[in-house]
């Protein structure tokens, strides 16, 4: 028989705390018929200067079942808080959750700014991204690297090895969620690993960029720097990450 939930919610205190604010939000969206458009982030809104949005976006959710499969991740990787004897716990948790929101978000602009100016797919200039998806795979990765035999519960009865848990989400979501967004997703395992350490991703340096309302993403490689500038673009879908 497990742990009652109150003793569950007790030691993982942050994680039940993110899971009662992405709650609370979806409520608050529902109630008020607030558009996705108003909280998502999209390329030109980044241009436009909403920075703030990279946040936003992350704690907002477009379905019950977006929010339910988020969070039932989240609560199976709140054991993070507690290994602390591993070097990770509360505090770990919540530095890198905040890294993983906003690098994993700089990542899906810098995707989107390829995307459109190198090959000039123009479906992503309308895609607004909204969800807590990228910080949930990235600590799936974080978490495969630092404790490979744990496993991964989703709605309190599928339970996956946390080492494949990643890749084997990403088409899960896929299949449950059609609109699940695959570059929201590879943001944040791409951030987990550089995190975890388990692959060296030195050639990525986030930067300031001469237009001071972007962020940018610079690559550095065979000693050439080329750094990605995103200038203001002259709208729309909404893509769930």
């Amino acid at each position: 028989m497990g742990k009652p939930l109150f003793y569950e919610i007790l030691e993982k205190p942050a994680t039940s705390c993110i899971i009662g604010i992405c709650t609370a939000i979806w409520f608050y969206i529902q109630k008020k018929n607030i558009g996705y458009s108003h909280v998502g982030l999209s390329y030109e809104t980044a241009i436009e200067g909403h920075h703030w949005r990279i946040i936003t976006s992350a704690f907002s959710h477009i379905s019950v079942l977006h929010l339910v499969f988020n969070m039932s991740a989240l609560w199976s990787l709140g054991v993070v808080e507690q290994l602390g004897h591993m070097g990770l716990g509360m505090e770990f948790y919540l530095h890198y959750t905040l890294v993983l929101v906003v690098l994993s978000g700089v990542l899906v602009l810098g995707a989107y700014h390829v995307l459109i100016q190198k090959f000039k797919i123009e479906y992503f200039r309308r895609v607004t991204a909204v969800g807590y998806s990228c910080v949930v795979f990235g600590w799936m990765t974080i978490l495969s690297v630092k404790q490979p035999s744990a496993k991964l519960d989703l709605f309190g009865f599928i339970s996956l090895p946390i080492s494949f848990a990643p890749f084997e989400s990403l088409i899960f979501t896929s299949i449950i969620v059609p609109q699940a967004s695959f570059l929201g997703h590879l943001s944040g395992i791409i951030v987990g690993l550089k995190r975890s350490g388990a692959f060296d991703f030195n050639f990525l340096e986030i930067e300031p960029v001469t237009d001071p309302s972007m962020p940018s993403v610079r690559f550095l490689g065979l000693g050439n720097g080329r750094t990605l500038q995103m200038s203001s673009l002259p709208v729309a879908g909404t893509d769930i990450v």
